[in-house]
């Protein structure tokens, strides 16, 4: 097989957030007597948070704070993009192995829980860990060395993730939804299958 091990983003790609987060993004201006537009802010958090802020909140101190603690009560009940519980199962079941590495802080592990996918991976890394923020590569790096990665594919819906991803060697997925990555994956892992010349007990 070609991927056994696979580092999965969370938000916008487990997690169907980015409706929410943008709706948390504009009430959090208005709190500040500023307006933004709906899509815009939107197309700035698909970028990172830290853009959409410089764009739209810069000189508005503990902006970030207020932000993520709205957004958090928003998210008391976490949605999953469609598929995800069973391309997760999947990947287990053929004996791969899940990693999630997330700039929030351990408020996901909670969302883990909720979302009832906590048990399907091998280590999640947030923001409380201290590793640098995406795009660089420091965290993938640490889970290569201490997991033994031999040929991980980096799961993202952002450029930042694939830029990690591939400034510490790694092949990487844009992702659009479940169905299309299971069939990359499944297209992948068969190409290495024939190229090997034998079936593999994994993925």
């Amino acid at each position: 097989m070609k991927y056994q091990d696979y580092i999965w983003d969370l938000g916008g790609t487990l997690l169907d957030n980015y409706e929410t987060s943008t709706a948390t993004f504009v009430k959090t201006l208005e709190a500040y007597q500023k307006t933004a537009n709906h899509d815009e802010v939107y197309q700035a958090l698909k970028v990172s948070t830290e853009h959409a802020i410089e764009c739209f909140a810069s000189e508005i101190d503990q902006f970030l704070t207020h932000y993520k603690a709205n957004e958090l009560k928003e998210l008391e009940n976490p949605q999953l993009f469609v598929g995800t519980i069973e391309l997760l199962q999947w990947i287990q079941d053929k004996g791969g192995r899940n990693f999630l590495v997330s700039h929030r802080n351990n408020s996901v592990l909670a969302i883990l829980e909720k979302t009832g996918i906590s048990s399907f991976f091998t280590a999640v890394i947030t923001s409380d860990d201290g590793f640098a923020r995406k795009p660089d590569p420091e965290s993938f790096l640490y889970l290569k060395e201490t997991y033994r990665l031999k040929s991980p594919l980096v799961i993202g819906d952002r450029p930042i993730d694939i830029e990690a991803g591939q400034a510490a060697h790694m092949d990487t997925y844009l992702f659009d939804d479940m169905q299309q990555l299971r069939k990359y994956i499944e297209k992948e892992n068969n190409v290495r299958r024939n190229q090997t010349g034998h079936e593999s007990a994994g993925i």
